[in-house]
């Protein structure tokens, strides 16, 4: 029972953003789903809502969290799907292989590899702008939107990370956490048993479950850096540094809007704030929306902050894409 219990924790925290932050697709905006990539007999899909027209329009790019080993393309928040309404831009939701069965590089060549499709067949396949492209995610999204800015070539226009984070390795993957462990202790043979030998592109809530608890045995254990990347942190550092967007910053890194909460017991909020700091130091434009007291997805931060910051997202967004 206190086993269900933490993984109601961590769904809560770290799987649902989208019941913060948005909702589901509605009838009347149902996408198109595209395979944008085959590994074998995997084939990686993205979702593509886009206005019934022929003119190039420029394109919001949706990476979903589940800490790289749950979520689902399905779970684009429907804010971004009236945004994309509204203002008639592209919106693309992605899949991409999911660890543990997958690691940290090939997750990043998803990603890559995505936004090279979007540039290569956006344009004949579905009248993608890919001139103007804003990457957004949360959580493990939001790293991974983080992670274009110094991934993809070229970047894009600008990325909005909602509660991601800059590095892999730090002590926040490292250690145990200490509020995961409030809950009843998971075995390393209950948590990989929980798990299959297939390699997953996305979850529901049958095949998600089980994750869920490899997850919180991950937190409890501080495993989660070197069982995503295959790569020891304590000795091999210098391998996770090409997927530690803070050490990798420069002053071509594009615009970025974060966004966290100071009580958040997943992603820490100083993740965003180093990133902030970093980014000033070499000049970059960026912004930081602070919701005080909001944890993961800002849940428990005042209402009206955290739609004040939702909007503040969206706002930024168009502002981006609106441009010339």
């Amino acid at each position: 029972m206190r086993v269900l219990s933490s993984i109601k924790v961590c769904v809560s925290l770290c799987i649902l953003t989208v019941a913060v932050l948005a909702g589901v697709a509605n009838a009347d905006s149902q996408p198109k789903t595209l395979t944008y990539k085959v590994v074998g007999n995997i084939e990686i899909q993205a979702d593509v809502y886009r206005p019934a027209d022929s003119t190039a329009r420029p394109v919001i790019a949706w990476f979903h969290g589940g800490a790289l080993m749950m979520g689902s393309r399905t779970g684009v928040p429907k804010q971004l799907i009236e945004l994309s309404q509204e203002h008639r831009f592209v919106l693309i939701s992605f899949d991409y292989r999911l660890a543990p069965e997958a690691k940290l590089s090939e997750i990043i060549e998803d990603l890559t590899d995505g936004l090279d499709w979007i540039r290569t067949s956006g344009p004949r396949l579905f009248n993608a702008d890919p001139t103007r492209m804003v990457v957004a995610g949360a959580s493990a999204g939001g790293y991974l939107a983080q992670m274009s800015g110094i991934a993809c070539e070229p970047p894009p226009t600008a990325i909005v990370s909602y509660w991601g984070f800059g590095d892999v390795d730090g002590k926040w993957t490292t250690a145990p956490n200490e509020h995961f462990l409030k809950g009843a202790l998971i075995s390393e043979k209950d948590a990989w048993a929980a798990l299959g030998d297939k390699v997953l592109t996305n979850t529901n809530q049958t095949t998600g479950r089980g994750r869920w608890k490899f997850f919180i045995y991950l937190k409890q254990t501080g495993l989660w850096a070197k069982v995503t990347s295959g790569f020891d942190p304590a000795t091999e550092r210098d391998k996770l540094t090409p997927f530690c967007p803070i050490r990798n910053l420069s002053t071509k890194y594009p615009p970025i809007l974060m966004l966290h909460g100071t009580a958040d017991i997943d992603v820490p909020y100083e993740k965003s704030v180093e990133m902030a700091r970093e980014l000033k130091r070499l000049g970059r434009p960026h912004e930081l929306i602070t919701v005080e007291k909001g944890g993961h997805s800002l849940w428990g931060g005042d209402p009206e902050k955290v739609q004040q910051a939702f909007d503040r997202s969206l706002e930024y967004i168009q502002e981006h894409l609106s441009k010339p």
